[in-house]
């Protein structure tokens, strides 16, 4: 029986787990967008979410914590044939991504669903993202849709006298 037994097993042992979710947390903090199949985006979506919010606190304590659970691989990029090291993926979690979300309670992530299936097992492939930093929540989006349909609504009124106005003229 499986009482109480949290995460999926992915049909790896432990510590391949382990690796698959610290490679894959590091490539989606070095990317900000990975793609992968849906049961591996919800397993690594709680353990990115931890991270990042460690480094919005920032301190030392918790940089050492993100240390000894991820790593601290480098970011490496290509240009003019030679490789060239940006920085590392916790420099820029601590730097860039912490600061990003500040203001933000949680939510760091999200699963986009693509239509496509993988062709060897027909796995369900999704976007795992981090949500970037000049989105809306959706209040904002609500109030901001609610306005436009106010301000439609106020344009079909003024079309409308117009065009009494128009009819009673003739």
């Amino acid at each position: 029986m499986r009482h109480r037994v949290a995460g999926r097993r992915l049909g790896r042992d432990s510590e391949h787990r382990l690796a698959m979710r610290r490679n894959m947390v590091a490539s989606l903090f070095e990317h900000e967008t990975i793609s992968t199949t849906m049961e591996k985006a919800k397993e690594v979506r709680a353990f990115a979410e931890k991270l990042i919010t460690l480094a919005k606190k920032g301190t030392l304590a918790n940089r050492r914590r993100a240390i000894a659970e991820l790593g601290n691989r480098d970011i490496i990029t290509h240009e003019d044939g030679k490789a060239v090291k940006k920085g590392t993926i916790i420099g820029k979690l601590f730097s860039e991504i912490g600061p990003r979300y500040l203001d933000r309670p949680g939510g760091y992530t999200r699963i986009i669903r693509l239509s496509l299936r993988r062709l060897g097992d027909n796995g369900r492939l999704v976007l795992l993202q981090l949500v970037g930093k000049d989105e809306v929540s959706k209040k904002e989006t609500r109030t901001a849709a609610k306005t436009d349909f106010d301000k439609v609504s106020q344009d079909t009124d003024e079309t409308e006298d117009q065009t009494e106005q128009d009819v009673q003229q003739q």
